[in-house]
């Protein structure tokens, strides 16, 4: 399966420019956040494929005008193809506003989900919008990663953790791929492309497990 991932800033080869070749063959696209929704709205007129998207710290305008024709899947899970995804966006908080949180209440977040992910022996791949604590993210507040996100991982060590927050010109240390023990860690800053092969052979999610919580 061959997942689209967004994050950040607009790839103009996919919008100013628009390069179909970019879209050729994709199954998935996923948003990390912070892009705008106009953008995912143009991107679904040109793929089949769904388009999912978690929450950035700017992306309180969804509030108002969400990205048309997109998935939230915010605090849920999410299964396309036996490929189970959890969507946990927001960064660090760092001031008053949408999508920040305290590693405490990023906690409780992961908390309401253990009874289903439980149910279901896991996931596979993590889609937030801010990195863990100490792996791909910044010293300061706002870019600072999740303690939260990270003891996650290493609780159900899913395939993929994908997120972004952290661009390239940040930090000269920026690698796009690197590994965390059982988890491929991917920064979707702007865009990249990668290759998921769903688990074979697995019964589907219920319909109720997959559908997101109210928080």
């Amino acid at each position: 399966m061959k997942i689209l991932l967004l994050a950040d800033e607009p790839d103009l080869r996919l919008w100013d420019h628009l390069d179909r070749r970019r879209l050729e063959g994709v199954d998935l696209v996923i948003s990390c956040g912070d892009l705008p929704a106009e953008y995912l709205s143009f991107l679904t007129c040109f793929t089949n494929a769904p388009v999912l998207y978690v929450h950035g710290n700017h992306d309180a305008c969804y509030e108002l005008k969400p990205p048309e024709g997109c998935i939230c899947i915010e605090d849920g899970i999410f299964e396309y193809r036996g490929l189970r995804i959890v969507g946990l966006g927001g960064c660090m908080r760092y001031k008053p506003g949408k999508h920040q949180y305290t590693d405490r209440q990023m906690a409780r977040r992961i908390h309401r989900l253990a009874f289903r992910l439980k149910l279901l022996g896991g996931f596979d791949m993590l889609v937030a919008h801010a990195p863990m604590r100490d792996f791909g993210d910044a010293q300061d507040l706002p870019h600072r990663g999740f303690v939260a996100l990270r003891r996650m991982v290493e609780q159900y060590r899913p395939a993929y953790f994908v997120h972004g927050h952290v661009h390239k010109d940040y930090d000269f240390r920026f690698r796009r791929i690197q590994p965390f023990g059982d988890t491929t860690v991917v920064n979707a800053w702007t865009s990249c492309t990668i290759d998921v092969e769903p688990p074979a052979g697995r019964k589907r999610c219920p319909k109720w497990v997959v559908t997101p919580i109210e928080i």
